[in-house]
């Protein structure tokens, strides 16, 4: 109850708070999201309810839950694209159990995304680098586009493929219908055009003038496809009947469209709460998400994420406050009841058009040039791209999160280590490597890793450090400065206890600087008497306290 009154009152506040700039931003995403809606149900193989109902559910519960004032979570392409693959996946026996396996994965995924946020998962899109995800959009994008050419020809088409699907394309020239050719050339055409004019909503325009012609011109004389009659039911909370066996496989393939969910909606929130100085929080995000799914498939509706295209047409248009989603599903919702009749006029080449011109940002090589000048993980991108092309939507997009996190494998147990000197006197201590001028000490072996330590990388970074060990004959004292290292895990733990105990084996001493607080209790716990008085603040105080023991050994020698 106290959770509904919360919910309630803020609510309230927001709608004090509404401005001009809320109302006009939500009257252009309203006129985003209803051809988008259409689009991609297309996509996903669903009802255009199923769309408008996950595009209502998710712009309400990301103002009650979330943080941006410029997030749009609506349906998004790359996740109607990844519900139809996951779906046909399974081989569903008719359109009724794919719905209710659709509506599963949704269920699932949204209450992935919250199980995420309890644990403090926010940061999750990490698993997914910068370069596969522009891979995968673009391969993405580039299929979704190339299966809307046969809706634009008005041609059937049975290749699933993208490159076997143009193959066919073009073994079917003859039969491409030349008004629905016409139709769906003159949409894009025309939205190409309209894109000059950024506060004209393009795709609302093409799909008005469309319905018009439809009323004006009987289409099934020129062999043109409309949508159709379009059925609202009313909204009803299910839960979908289904096998133990299919749950347990759509929980292993919710983890894909949870993964690239959080990676596209992160990504899109992050960078325009930067560009205004707003603070987000990772983990309110995700729970903001997850709770737009979950009431999204229990209301059977499709997934939803805070897509780039709507968020920052948002953001253009002036909102300033999230009350700029709200009134856009109050538009929108009332566009759906008084329009049902209008919608069903549409017709299918310039839905696919409004597919098209809403994908085409996705195919700028731009970022995928710039990874080539960088000379930096463009053959990742690359593989990407193969991946999802080669192999599908839904394998595509598990080989390229596959890819994340092998690069990310591949760094760790490629450790870095960076031997310290001191610069000039001035108690400063720098990459030996870059700085030949720097001063060492004599006896002591002072190394920084480059990665924090934890189970994946310390042992790889410990044989690297006693490599260097091995290789200075006349080292007494060996210095290793943790700054990259916030906390040790167990396996880190006892990776540097053993160390420890080793060079004590070989008369050395090991001495541990900038140890933060947490590490610092954790190493003193468990070996306080290998680490008593030999945890620093600094490398220069490591440095010092490594003189004193040298000096107390030579002492002792002398009197011996």
């Amino acid at each position: 109850m106290q959770d509904y009154l919360g919910v309630k009152e803020q609510l309230f506040s927001l709608v004090k708070r509404l401005s001009a700039g809320d109302v006009v931003a939500g009257l252009s995403v309203a006129f985003i999201l209803l051809p988008e809606a259409v689009a991609y149900a297309a996509i996903a193989h669903l009802s255009i309810q199923a769309a408008v109902t996950a595009a209502l559910v998710g712009l309400i519960c990301y103002a009650c839950i979330g943080k941006s004032h410029f997030a749009i979570v609506a349906p998004t392409s790359s996740a109607a694209a990844l519900l139809a693959a996951v779906v046909l996946s399974l081989h569903p026996l008719d359109a009724k159990v794919a719905e209710a396996l659709g509506v599963a994965l949704v269920i699932l995924t949204g209450c992935g995304l919250i199980l995420f946020a309890k644990v403090g998962l926010g940061r999750l899109s990490a698993f997914v680098s910068r370069p596969v995800l522009h891979g995968f959009s673009f391969a993405l994008a580039l299929t979704i586009i190339i299966k809307q050419l046969p809706i634009v020809l008005g041609i059937n088409a049975s290749s699933t493929g993208p490159v076997q699907l143009i193959f066919e394309i073009f073994q079917h020239s003859r039969q491409w219908a030349l008004w629905s050719t016409a139709l769906g050339g003159s949409a894009l055409a025309l939205l190409w055009i309209l894109k000059r004019w950024p506060a004209v909503p393009g795709a609302f325009v093409v799909l008005a003038l469309g319905i018009l012609f439809s009323h004006t011109v009987n289409l099934a004389d020129y062999q043109i496809a409309v949508v159709g009659e379009v059925q609202f039911k009313p909204l009803d909370l299910e839960w979908p009947q289904l096998p133990l066996d299919k749950w347990l496989n759509l929980a292993e393939l919710a983890c894909g469209l949870l993964v690239i969910i959080v990676a596209e909606s992160w990504g899109s929130i992050r960078s325009l709460s930067l560009i205004h100085g707003h603070m987000v929080e990772p983990n309110r995000e995700l729970m903001a998400l997850g709770a737009a799914n979950l009431v999204s498939g229990l209301l059977h509706g499709m997934p939803v994420g805070a897509g780039f295209s709507a968020s920052s047409a948002n953001e253009v248009a002036g909102a300033q406050t999230k009350l700029a989603g709200v009134f856009a599903a109050l538009v929108l919702l009332l566009m759906v009841i008084f329009g049902k009749d209008w919608i069903a006029l549409i017709p299918e080449p310039i839905v696919a058009a409004a597919v098209i011109n809403a994908l085409s940002h996705a195919l700028n090589p731009k970022a995928l040039l710039y990874l080539w000048r960088m000379d930096r993980d463009q053959y990742l991108a690359l593989a990407a791209i193969i991946a999802v092309l080669a192999f599908g939507v839904l394998h595509g997009m598990l080989i390229a999160i596959g890819l994340s996190i092998a690069a990310a494998i591949r760094s760790f147990s490629l450790p870095v280590v960076r031997e310290l000197a001191e610069l000039g006197h001035s108690r400063d201590y720098v990459d030996r490597e870059n700085h030949p001028d720097a001063i060492t000490h004599p006896h002591l072996l002072i190394l920084r890793p480059e990665e924090p330590l934890f189970f994946a990388s310390v042992e790889g970074i410990l044989a690297e450090v006693q490599h260097r060990l091995l290789s200075g004959d006349d080292v007494q004292i060996l210095i290793i400065s943790l700054e990259q290292s916030a906390n040790l895990d167990s396996t880190a733990a006892e990776c540097l206890i053993e160390l420890a105990d080793e060079l004590k084996r070989q008369n050395k001493v090991l001495l541990l600087a900038r140890v933060k607080d947490r590490i610092r209790r954790l190493l003193l716990k468990l070996a306080g008497e290998q680490f008593d008085a030999k945890l620093f603040w600094s490398v220069e105080d490591a440095v010092i306290g490594a003189q004193r023991l040298r000096r107390a050994s030579v002492s002792t020698k002398t009197k011996s």
